[in-house]
């Protein structure tokens, strides 16, 4: 690891913004692998309960600006004008030495022209979809970040060609596999049966998302349950309240089956499952490198759709098809995303044995795109660099 001298009197400080639940994972990890490299550094921002325990001053908490669509982003402007405004503040009391700015590319590229501005050196970690919408956004990083960090192979090439100083690291989930619950553990823990085929329902990490989803993904289970032994389990994010998540479930699911939630347990409920049915994201990655047999499913508002499909210029939406480069997992989007389809792909996988294992085989060999370990290390490393590079020249008694 590499450190940097710092003057009794000097407290080395670095801001971190991340706006949704995997980079307030990720900038945990980054806040930790910091503090071993720069002892007694202040590390503050934008985060969420991962990086508090983490020892991150959140003067903002993630959780009141995530957003997830064109329409979400114009109810939540003024949420997010004054979280903008306050971490500039903070910025400006602080004189941090280094910004680290994870995803969120709606906010922190703002954020980004802001803090070159006050001459604070950013790195950018987890790039914004180029290869996908809105390309023009390299030059606005190439112009605001002193270094981009990416997590997919094929977008480090994207900034090279581009002039901007660019490192791939690999994705930090392949160090977050941790080894799962056992099968009889994780049932016991759920109150369901491990000797019943179990369907996993992952709805989302936001509030706004689980809304729109579960109540089609607990339609779907009512006309699976029908003609079938099945039960069902709910991964709910840290982010989800659960006891509205409880009534929710009361509310929308009228089927035969079991149906339980699953809190801080989202690996093992994909793990034990037969088939999950998945909200695109993260978590398609997670069932991905799990090598769980999956069917992926999202909607937005009909604005945001709208919009999105005059600027995507990709041939799929899910991350795990856009790396296979071929549909490797059934993708139902906006109004495909509908119980009668979801029942349809789910029992498909669970009649067709060969289906799931060649699903299994096409992950296996996706595994490999992702790196092999250690790159939030590798990232601190980086980011030490960073403020390096940047420290002005000593003085010389």
């Amino acid at each position: 690891m590499n450190a940097v001298p710092q003057s009794p009197k000097s407290v080395p400080r670095v801001m971190i913004v991340a706006g949704e639940r995997s980079g307030d994972i990720y900038g945990a990890g980054l806040a930790r692998a910091l503090q071993a490299r720069l002892p007694g550094v202040e590390v503050f921002g934008c985060g969420g309960e991962s990086m508090r325990k983490a020892g991150v001053d959140t003067s903002v908490d993630s959780h009141q600006i995530a957003i997830a669509g064109i329409t979400e982003i114009v109810s939540g402007i003024p949420r997010a004008y004054r979280a903008f405004h306050r971490l500039l503040d903070e910025a400006d009391r602080r004189q941090p030495q280094l910004a680290i700015l994870i995803d969120f590319p709606e906010f922190n590229l703002r954020m980004a022209r802001q803090l070159k501005k006050r001459k604070i050196p950013v790195v950018y970690f987890v790039s914004p979809q180029v290869w996908a919408w809105r390309k023009g956004r390299v030059k606005k990083l190439k112009d605001r970040v002193a270094k981009m960090i990416v997590i997919f192979d094929f977008e480090e090439e994207i900034y090279k060609q581009a002039g901007v100083p660019v490192e791939y690291i690999g994705h930090p989930l392949v160090d977050m596999m941790r080894p799962p619950m056992t099968r009889h553990g994780f049932f016991t823990k759920v109150g369901l049966d491990p000797s019943v085929q179990t369907i996993a329902l992952l709805p989302g990490s936001r509030q706004k998302e689980v809304i729109t989803n579960l109540p089609v993904m607990l339609d779907a289970a009512t006309r699976l349950s029908a003609n079938r032994k099945l039960q069902f389990v709910v991964a709910v994010a840290p982010t989800i309240d659960l006891q509205w998540l409880e009534t929710t479930l009361l509310k929308c699911y009228v089927g035969r089956a079991t149906v339980r939630p699953a809190v801080h347990a989202t690996l093992d409920a994909m793990q034990h499952s037969e088939v999950s049915v998945v909200t695109s994201g993260t978590a398609t990655l997670e069932a991905a490198l799990r090598e769980r047999p999956m069917v992926v499913v999202y909607r937005v508002s009909a604005l945001t759709w709208l919009v999105g499909r005059l600027l995507v210029n990709v041939p799929y939406y899910c991350i795990v098809n856009i790396l296979a480069k071929k549909e490797l997992v059934p993708e139902l989007m906006q109004h495909d995303f509908n119980a009668a389809n979801v029942a349809t792909r789910v029992e498909y996988l669970l009649d067709h044995p060969e289906a799931r294992e060649e699903m299994i085989r096409g992950f296996q060999a996706l595994k490999t795109r992702l790196g092999s370990g250690g790159a939030i290390e590798r990232a601190a490393d980086a980011m030490v660099g960073v403020i390096q590079a940047f420290q002005p020249p000593q003085e010389v008694g």
